[in-house]
């Protein structure tokens, strides 16, 4: 589904991404670990054509998607979470999920997304006339979870989505992410949180300095000591 090949991705003259090779099948969850710094967020701003890449190759359902605006990966069915939510604060809860729906043109779907994603976050049904910014951080996070399935994708990426939350809030976004999974929707899941992450992925990538350290399963990588120590506070 998702291929990542060799990926040198940075900022200016500073490379932050140095030959990261990814792979995420259909209908898996897939887990990209490592401390600040590691390239995490850059690697994601890059599938998602936020920023440029240097060199390497990404590809979807076998189609070169480098180079390619956001708007067009979305068209291709990628969904994105992005790091800091980037709502539209002065917007509605309501209009926020409909513009997450602007590439649907079929109002039975939108609809039909609509009553998805409000029956996985029904705090967002009762506060749809709200605007954005009045939520609590947990209800953002909801809010930014939904409006990137309003698309409808295939794929959804997420960056960091228990950062910041209390830990109820974290538990019900990953029971929400294992059903959204069992629905047939892939997942790319960036995350410091590693013993979560590294529960609900069947595969995951360890990333320092921008390389990929270590790689396995997350059965494996939680039994790893070295993945313990560093990640799990053991």
């Amino acid at each position: 589904m998702l291929e990542i090949e060799d990926l040198h991705v940075g900022y200016g003259k500073i490379v932050a991404v140095h030959g990261l090779t990814v792979s995420v099948r259909p209908g898996s969850i897939v887990a990209v670990l490592g401390p600040n710094g590691a390239g995490k967020t850059t690697s994601v701003r890059a599938i998602f054509g936020l920023l440029p890449v240097i060199s390497g190759a990404i590809r979807f359902d076998g189609n070169r998607i480098d180079g390619l605006t956001p708007d067009r990966i979305i068209r291709k069915g990628m969904g994105l979470v992005p790091q800091g939510r980037e709502l539209f604060a002065g917007l509605s809860v309501f209009d926020n999920l409909r513009l997450g729906a602007y590439t649907i043109k079929d109002e039975t779907q939108i609809r039909q997304s609509m009553d998805q994603v409000y029956d996985y976050f029904p705090r967002l049904k009762e506060r749809w006339k709200a605007a954005a910014g009045t939520l609590s951080g947990g209800e953002q996070q909801m809010l930014a979870i939904s409006r990137a399935l309003m698309s409808r994708p295939r794929l959804l990426l997420l960056d960091e989505p228990s950062l910041g939350l209390a830990p109820q809030v974290i538990q019900l976004i990953f029971r929400i992410l294992a059903d959204v999974h069992q629905k047939g929707v892939s997942i790319l899941l960036v995350e410091q949180n590693a013993h979560l992450a590294l529960n609900l992925a069947g595969h995951a990538y360890v990333l320092e300095t921008g390389e990929v350290a270590m790689e396995g399963t997350g059965k494996a990588l939680l039994a790893s000591e070295d993945v313990r120590r560093a990640y799990l506070g053991e």
